[in-house]
């Protein structure tokens, strides 16, 4: 029993010393873990660098959406110009052509017989 019994407390021995490594590795890892929650400069920095990967992907989206729609305006903006240039050129075509139109009638009207 004597061999038994010595077995048995090494079989003990060895499971508390497992047991021992495995608690001692949690509670580094939780210490390591929580270090930066402590410490209020790196915590401060990992919020902030967390915030920007977060964030980065949107702000660019959004950075890319406002440049799309300024340019989208400039064009429009240049667009209403040439529109307007065009009616313009148009209503000065329209009233020369009503001023030839007019001439012509009244050259032909002294064509007609009475």
């Amino acid at each position: 029993m004597t061999a038994l019994r010595r077995l048995g407390d090494i079989q003990q021995a060895t499971g508390r010393g497992f047991e021992g490594e495995i608690r001692e590795f949690i509670r580094r890892d939780v210490r390591v873990r929580q270090r930066p929650l402590h410490d209020g400069d790196t915590g401060v920095e990992n919020t902030v660098n967390l915030i920007d990967r977060v964030s980065g992907a949107s702000v660019e989206e959004i950075d890319r959406v406002i440049a799309e729609l300024q340019g989208m305006r400039e064009m429009l903006r240049s667009e209403g110009e040439r529109v307007r240039r065009e009616l313009t050129g148009y209503a000065g075509l329209s009233q020369s052509a009503m001023t030839s139109m007019k001439v012509i009638a009244d050259t032909l009207a002294q064509f007609r017989p009475e």
